[in-house]
């Protein structure tokens, strides 16, 4: 039998105003599936991307699911599912359609969620922690490393800062200086983002030493340049966001645009260890704004202005 659930879609290709929630129909989960109450789903910059017609403009793919990572309760499972029951506090992510009331998903991307992260931050936790991770990775950050981290207070960014300290590398992460405290507060020595900023980062490596890694979490210009000056080795600066430019300056193109490394057995094998540490208390999600379904729209454009200092999600 058909369950009711409450989704958002896109109905057309284009901004945020194409975004609608609508009535669809929730299987019962089948083998190896759990239908889970979703209790947060957290806004990724990927989301966006899909349905503006970066990757395709196929009308076929209309209406379009959104949303990759969700916080819920299981409700049911389906046969041979092995960890989980009706009941279980979870977090899943690389889900089908995760802007929902309800969702079935693969016992196989599932988590635990951890008692001290509430519905909202443990929703933001996996792709922003499993993308930082990848980029630690890549660029192979070590305790002896000076990491160089441009959108420190981002969601991906504030991850990146937190996750290469508990590495034991220094960082200067930049970020408006509103955010400053925070930064200071994770351990990062932060610096303002903007005009002079490569002046700004030459005082900072008196402090720290000479910076050894560059990643970038937010692809202007000004955080390329810097980071090819900055950073010797160039295959020891990535990008989430610069792909365009990526290859011209031989730096790593890292996600899942054309190009990129989308690292997906290191993404996979950290979704446990970022559990363990957001369990232990070592690891913070930091939630920027919560939404209902219906002011999906509004969480869009608040992403793609680039002013959010955390995770956006939209609570069902």
């Amino acid at each position: 039998m058909a369950l009711t659930s409450r989704a958002v879609v896109a109905i057309a290709y284009g901004g945020p105003e194409v975004l609608r929630v609508v009535d669809v129909d929730t299987a019962e989960p089948g083998p190896g599936n759990v239908l889970i109450d979703v209790k947060a789903a957290a806004v990724n910059a990927i989301d966006w991307k899909r349905y503006s017609g970066a990757f395709s403009s196929d009308p076929g793919h209309l209406p379009m699911r959104l949303g990759y990572e969700v916080s819920g309760v299981v409700s049911a499972v389906g046969p041979s599912v092995r960890w989980l029951a009706p009941g279980d506090e979870v977090i899943a992510w690389r889900v089908d359609g995760g802007y929902a009331s309800r969702i079935v998903a693969s016992e196989q991307v599932t988590v635990r969620r951890p008692a001290n992260l509430d519905w909202a931050a443990a929703s933001g936790l996996l792709l922003a922690g499993a993308t930082a991770v990848h980029t630690l990775s890549a660029t192979g950050t070590h305790d002896h490393d000076v990491v160089l981290v441009h959108g420190g207070s981002g969601g991906v960014g504030r991850m990146v800062v937190q996750l290469a300290i508990l590495r034991g590398a220094q960082v200067i992460a930049t970020a408006s200086p509103q955010q400053h405290e925070d930064l200071e507060a994770l351990g990062a020595l932060p610096v303002a983002y903007g005009e002079g900023l490569l002046d700004r980062l030459h005082d900072a490596v008196r402090t720290t030493g000479p910076v050894t890694v560059a990643i970038d979490t937010v692809g202007t210009d000004e955080a390329l340049d810097t980071s090819v000056a900055m950073v010797s080795d160039r295959q020891r600066i990535a990008t989430i966001a610069g792909l365009r430019r990526a290859g011209e300056l031989g730096i790593r193109a890292l996600g899942g645009g054309p190009g990129a490394d989308p690292g997906t057995l290191v993404r996979e094998a950290a979704r446990a260890q970022l559990a363990e540490l957001a369990s232990d208390g070592s690891l913070d999600v930091r939630v920027a704004q919560t939404y209902a379904l219906e002011d999906a729209g509004k969480a869009h454009w608040e992403g793609l202005a680039g002013h959010a200092h955390g995770k956006l999600v939209l609570l069902p």
